[in-house]
């Protein structure tokens, strides 16, 4: 099996981890776990009061990856601004492919599920469920905007509701 190119990540970096969104490396530490020796990234998600360890020869498979390029921020801002698209499913399913979306870490993904679930004061009452997936993608894209612009969340859920907001108009 061909080893999977290593990505360098050093204490004090940020990272994505698909499933929590965007994390700081606080430390890298040896672990013994199973009476194996394991090299651990130890991520600190602030927000969440959430410590993480994961093993550093597995990062990439399992999908962490570096902050994206104020690049992609961008075009992910501009999905922001295109037309919500909803499939004529069942709420359940499109609920499920949300919740993928979301937690794949990917921020073009995230994007669309915020473009796709917003909704303007003039148009029908979110469900319960309905909110929470929009929260939760709403969430992870602005902490993602936010560490990559160098701002603080609120900054950058400011410029996120501005972008929908102008949609909108």
């Amino acid at each position: 099996m061909s080893k999977a190119k290593k990505i360098e990540f050093r204490p004090d970096d940020f990272v994505v981890y698909p499933t929590h969104g965007v994390g700081r490396i606080v430390s890298i530490e040896e672990q013994e776990v199973a009476g194996l020796r394991l090299e651990m990234f130890v991520i600190s998600f602030e927000k969440d009061k959430m410590t993480l360890r994961v093993p550093t020869a597995r990062a990439t498979e399992i999908g962490m990856r570096g902050l994206s390029t104020p690049d992609l921020v961008e075009r992910a801002l501009d999905t922001l601004k295109g037309k919500a698209r909803v499939k004529r499913a069942m709420w359940s399913r499109r609920a499920q492919e949300y919740e993928q979306k979301i937690n794949s870490g990917d921020l073009m993904s995230i994007a669309e599920v915020v473009r796709d679930l917003h909704r303007n004061d003039d148009q029908r009452e979110q469900s319960y469920s309905e909110r929470q997936l929009y929260e939760a993608a709403l969430d992870r894209l602005t902490r993602e905007v936010a560490a990559v612009s160098g701002m603080d969340e609120a900054g950058a859920q400011k410029r996120v509701e501005t972008v929908l907001t102008a949609r909108a108009a």
